[in-house]
């Protein structure tokens, strides 16, 4: 039944891998296309906004290709030298997609101070109004489809993708009402002033993806996800569930990587210990999908475990129940198991700090 269910597990990773690399194809075409007809407009027109634009295509472009690269390596199988498979890859792309995207916010800052100083004249504006807008809706529907995919499959790589499509989208339709108030006032410098703002708007994306893709390297705790795990434990525990600790959470590309210490009643034999194991890692499968390992530790309880476990008719307790502690992230994440003791130095802390 286990390796049935491990076989399941990673039919369905091996799925999401090859959606996620689809999808990773689709969006470096799109990418492309968009490229062009931008780079047409801004020729055309003259303007820097709609270069600013084409620019940032550029960035999608090189993100769309190295992304697409990540996916490929991040849906190999595990091996004996990636034990835990090749998912981290995903991070150092999202990286790199936010440098880049970084550098050419900068870039068109610079060309937006150059051109204030040396003005330069814009023509045909209604073409090119209608050019960026079409890129635009497509930029949309992309970026939806990405973020929900990624999200879906747990690939950071396809989530940091669609979020930049569709802050590109906004700043495309924000070059787009620029560029119809210049079509009515005729004053071009405007054009400098909208490449600007958008300008910082892109740098502040690329920081945001980059951030989020260094937290997944350095296995940084997602505190989100803890909450969900930790909220979904504590609406489902049952009376054998003495407390849970050491519990810990890395991300390999579309894998959730969870391990974790389960206290039980030291009297269990290995078989009802499993099964509290199995009801456990169930759970959260149910609530978090497939693609996410668990790894669980059993511990029996303690003496002192039992002015903390609920559990009604125990022959062998020791002393009587006094209170049931709420699980938080700070009690499941401490590496011992709980007693009233050790909740209370919890609380000093937080109260301290």
């Amino acid at each position: 039944m286990r390796n049935l269910q491990a076989f399941k597990i990673k039919l369905l990773g091996l799925k999401a891998s090859r959606e996620n690399l689809r999808l990773q194809k689709i969006i470096t075409f799109i990418a492309i296309l968009l490229f062009i007809i931008k780079g047409v407009a801004a020729i055309i027109t003259g303007s820097l906004a709609i270069l600013t634009d084409a620019l940032e295509s550029i960035v999608n472009v090189v993100a769309g290709a190295l992304g697409l690269y990540s996916l490929y390596v991040s849906s190999k199988p595990k091996d004996a030298d990636h034990p835990y498979g090749h998912g981290k890859v995903e991070f150092i792309s999202a990286a790199v997609e936010g440098s880049l995207i970084i550098l050419a916010g900068f870039f068109i800052i610079y060309n937006a101070i150059v051109h204030i100083i040396y003005p330069h004249s814009i023509a045909k504006l209604d073409l090119g109004i209608l050019l960026i807008s079409i890129t635009a809706i497509i930029n949309y529907i992309a970026g939806t489809v990405c973020v929900s995919t990624g999200k879906r499959n747990n690939s950071l790589q396809l989530i940091a993708a669609g979020r930049h499509l569709k802050t590109d989208t906004y700043s495309t339709l924000g070059i787009v009402a620029g560029l119809s108030l210049i079509h009515i006032t005729k004053l071009e410098f405007i054009d400098s002033i909208i490449a600007g703002i958008v300008a910082i708007i892109i740098i502040l994306t690329g920081y945001k993806i980059a951030r989020t893709s260094i937290a997944g390297i350095m296995d940084e705790a997602d505190t989100q996800l803890l909450n969900d795990i930790v909220t979904l434990l504590n609406k489902n525990r049952p009376e054998n569930w003495i407390d849970l600790h050491n519990l810990r959470i890395i991300k390999y590309g579309s894998t959730l990587h969870c391990d974790c210490h389960l206290t039980v009643p030291w009297y269990l034999n290995v078989y009802e210990a499993h099964a509290e194991i199995d009801a456990l890692a169930q759970l959260i499968r149910n609530k978090f999908g497939e693609s996410l390992e668990l790894f669980v530790h059993s511990d029996g309880c303690q003496e002192y475990s039992c002015k903390i476990c609920a559990k009604k008719n125990c022959l062998v307790r020791k002393h009587p129940f006094e209170k049931r502690i709420h699980w938080t992230i700070n009690n499941i994440s401490k590496d011992s198991k709980h007693s009233i003791l050790i909740e209370k130095e919890i609380n000093q802390n937080q109260v301290l700090f």
